[in-house]
């Protein structure tokens, strides 16, 4: 089977949306494949996971961990898996239909057919698309991505999103076991080193939604992680010396 696609969905407590996002990336034009990082979680999502591998057992992949270990390792073990299993292209995506799954398809098209190293499903490169957030939630969240490029120097207008495409050359050439952040940050993190290193990164818009089932996962940790790790990171990055990893 010619492994070339891979959705990555860290899940936590998430029975209520996960058959239905499955089915709908099983559905999607391109045969992409899912791996499923699951956080032990209590309400019975594994064994959910372990269904729907019956009906798709050749795209359809888990992998369960024995506690909540942050979203960040969740993604680092998922994209260590990818590499691996010789994946070309990688994504990030919530289990909750915020990120629209047939998005996934655009953003394939920007690293497939238009030659860029990392696609970011963008909120905000065309004004504001988020539906069904307060207000302040939205100002906190636009305003935080405006900090991000303030501190950073970045050129990414959504510096905080979590619905991403990796090539494959970009996660080889990231050092994974260097990556600090494991909160919200890490999406930061990821964008910066990937930025650093040269890479070609597209903004690609698209229409956020929160949630309509399950409980987000948003809190005042998260939150403060991201203010003050944005700062250290921009200071750390002084020192290093930002190459492309040759070790693989």
């Amino acid at each position: 089977m010619n492994r070339e696609k891979l959705v990555i969905i860290p899940t936590f407590n998430e029975l209520e949306n996960i058959r239905d996002i499955s089915l709908t990336v099983m559905a999607l034009d391109g045969e992409f494949e899912l791996l499923i990082i699951d956080d032990n979680s209590p309400d019975g999502t594994a064994l959910e996971v372990k269904k729907l591998q019956k009906l798709y057992p050749e795209r359809i992949h888990i992998i369960q961990r024995k506690g909540k270990l942050g979203l960040g390792t969740a993604y680092i073990e998922g994209f260590q898996y990818a590499l691996r299993n010789g994946y070309q292209f990688i994504f990030e995506m919530d289990a909750d239909f915020s990120h629209n799954p047939t998005d996934l398809i655009k953003l394939h098209k920007t690293c497939a057919e238009d030659g860029f190293d990392m696609a970011i499903g963008s909120r905000y490169i065309t004004g504001v698309n988020v539906v069904n957030w307060p207000m302040g939630r939205v100002l906190m969240s636009f305003f935080a991505s405006k900090y991000v490029q303030f501190i950073t120097g970045m050129p990414i207008k959504d510096a905080t999103a979590g619905f991403k495409c990796y090539t494959r050359k970009v996660l080889e050439s990231i050092r994974l076991d260097r990556i600090k952040f494991i909160g919200y940050a890490f999406q930061i993190e990821m964008k910066f080193t990937t930025w650093k290193l040269g890479f070609k990164i597209k903004e690609v818009p698209i229409i956020f939604t929160d949630r309509t089932k399950g409980t987000s996962k948003m809190n005042t940790h998260i939150f403060k992680e991201a203010v003050w790790g944005v700062i250290y990171m921009k200071f750390l990055s002084f020192f290093k010396s930002y190459k492309i990893n040759q070790s693989v």
